[in-house]
């Protein structure tokens, strides 16, 4: 099987100019339009593909990110890896602006979304104990050390909904809870990702301190942006590393691979033509059996 990596771009990140080999490919699938048009390149000799989960100019607000859309048209062209680059907010002292966190584990607050491929007629429960790739974890930190950026490899990641920003009471509980940053994307698409049994793997770029903080009371789009600029360049070198890096930590035992084999629980006589149809993309192995 051929291994296919894609990045999925969040703020401050909405195109990677280096890559100079540039295809953008208009992908449909039964779920909308995906978040923009998705930049296919190649890169060393490897197909790599690129969308900006935003769109470019940041016109998607978080819940109205089509993030089905998202997972299905790049399951469509065959990746089988995903990295997020996330900007979110530190929720932790020492993890201050300019860090990237290396995520392992979410806390979903999010409520207004569209959160599973499998909500009609066909029923299937995944595992999301380990919701990220260890393999794809392995080769982030490899890239990001070989930039010499500063990093934390593991931490919990706080989903809210957006698109305002926390009050200072949810601040403070979410510190309570030990979660490392918080942010307005990553779910559901780790847990739509694992539906497609695309591997998953999450970085994220601290731009501020959230308001727990008392230098940081009223976060400031403008303030966020100026870290943004920083983190993305260091993201974009840190990706090509990453490109060149990832298939040989690969692991053939990793829980996403064959997922669905053990998470779908409708009996056959009840799964209608028309839905197998809608999900042949994302669950075709084993729909189609």
């Amino acid at each position: 099987m051929t291994n296919k990596l894609a990045i999925i771009g969040g703020s401050g990140l909405y195109d990677i100019e280096e890559f100079k080999d540039r295809e953008f490919l208009n992908i449909k699938t039964p779920w909308g339009n995906p978040s923009d048009k998705i930049l296919k390149t190649n890169y060393r000799e490897k197909e790599v593909y690129f969308l900006p989960r935003h769109g470019k100019g940041h016109y998607i607000s978080p819940s109205k990110i089509n993030f089905r859309a998202n997972i299905d048209s790049l399951k469509q062209l065959g990746v089988t890896d995903i990295v997020s680059i996330s900007a979110v907010g530190s929720l932790k002292e020492d993890l201050q602006p300019g860090k990237f966190v290396i995520i392992d584990q979410f806390i979903d607050r999010t409520f207004a979304r569209n959160k599973t491929f499998f909500d009609d007629e066909i029923v299937a429960h995944v595992s999301m104990a380990h919701p990220t790739s260890n393999g794809l974890m392995n080769a982030c930190e490899e890239a990001i050390k070989k930039e010499e950026i500063e990093y934390q490899r593991g931490g919990t990641y706080v989903v809210m909904e957006g698109p305002q920003f926390s009050t200072l009471a949810e601040s403070n509980l979410y510190r309570s809870w030990k979660a490392d940053v918080i942010g307005m994307t990553n779910m559901p698409e780790a847990k739509l990702a694992r539906e497609a049994e695309i591997r998953y793997a999450s970085v994220s770029m601290v731009t501020d301190y959230d308001c727990w903080h008392p230098d940081h009371e009223n976060v400031d789009v403008q303030q966020v942006i100026k870290v943004l600029l920083g983190n993305a360049s260091k993201a974009k070198s840190m990706i090509k590393n990453l490109i060149e890096n990832f298939e040989k930590y690969i692991d053939s035992k990793d829980p996403t691979n064959n997922c669905l084999d053990v998470a779908i629980i409708t009996s056959p006589e009840k799964r209608t033509k028309k839905t197998i149809d809608k999900l042949k993309t994302v669950a075709g192995r084993v729909l189609n059996k």
